[in-house]
């Protein structure tokens, strides 16, 4: 295996793509193309370790190249890097792509190679260690799993539950004090957090719960359509899916699915975890209250069961 990490880089503007090849000089194999089919072929011939491409492209978009890219090559890590912050290409991007990470033009040359060079440690880790595990089989639900939904209305969690088959248990929450308290007693699968005007609780919990508790999937359904909570989420979070409420019951069935296989995937091979590490909140979360920091602190001291 080469001493360097294999990054490619996609993106429809030479310039570009010059300035990304200067910034991971000496420190990664670089291939750079205005090309998919090319990345296609790269990331079928050889190991990539990651690839990072530009969203707005003439004829075809990041979030397509990535979800092809995972397809074909799913222990590859990918990084969509785009100037224009629209909500549904950044719904896309972790709902079709999966990404690790979601960098915004002009970038920050530290932030975009420390990123970088994470995200290919993390994909030469587990191409050292073992072949990446195989995606279950389709529609295969565990046998018995826990799902909790927080949310203050109870309208979710029925949806939910109708959704699931019956070995599935479903909670609800009715806020994050709540939340905190049924994590702490149990094992939870996937988190389904109802996103609100006023859930700067619910956002912040969700940031700092993903580095308590990797293997836990959380789909985030927001009435808020804001691409900076999205990224936010995505980044700090590693949410596994980001839907507008209200979702598409199929939409949000396929979800709830997938995240449950994800989850025990995470679970039978603890070092895929890596691959959904969070980064460091890039702005103060929300200050929580005497109650929440209870909750949070029981939390805590159940992270090691």
């Amino acid at each position: 295996m080469s001493a360097l990490p294999t990054v490619v880089f996609i993106d429809d503007e030479e310039r570009i793509l010059r300035s990304l090849r200067m910034l991971l000089r000496g420190r990664a194999e670089v291939l750079a193309t205005t090309s998919a089919a090319e990345v296609y072929g790269w990331v079928a011939t050889r190991p990539v370790h990651v690839v990072v491409s530009d969203q707005r492209m003439p004829v075809i978009s990041g979030v397509e190249v990535l979800r092809e890219v995972a397809r074909r090559s799913p222990a590859t890590m990918r990084i969509l890097l785009t100037g224009y912050a629209d909500l549904d290409a950044v719904a896309a991007s972790v709902n079709d792509g999966e990404i690790y990470r979601f960098v915004e033009k002009p970038w920050d040359g530290a932030y975009l190679i420390d990123t970088v060079l994470r995200a290919a440690q993390i994909a030469r880790e587990d191409l050292a260690e073992a072949p990446a595990a195989p995606a279950p089989a389709r529609e295969t639900v565990p046998a018995a799993a826990q799902v909790l939904v927080l949310d203050a209305d109870t309208a979710m969690a029925a949806t939910v539950r109708a959704l699931l088959p019956p070995s599935i248990a479903v909670g609800r929450a009715a806020d994050v004090e709540q939340a905190l308290g049924e994590l702490a007693r149990r094992e939870v699968a996937v988190l389904v957090a109802v996103l609100t005007d006023a859930t700067g609780d619910v956002v912040d919990a969700i940031k700092r719960l993903k580095a308590l508790r990797p293997a836990m999937l959380v789909i985030a359904v927001s009435s808020i359509r804001d691409s900076r909570l999205a990224i936010g989420l995505i980044n700090e979070g590693q949410i596994f899916r980001f839907l507008l409420d209200p979702p598409v019951r199929e939409l949000l069935r396929r979800c709830l699915i997938s995240a449950l296989e994800r989850h025990t995937q995470l679970r039978a091979t603890p070092r895929l975890q890596r691959r959904h590490e969070v980064e460091a909140p890039r702005a103060p979360g929300a200050s929580l209250s005497g109650r929440l920091l209870d909750a949070w602190r029981r939390l805590r001291e159940g992270v090691g069961r």
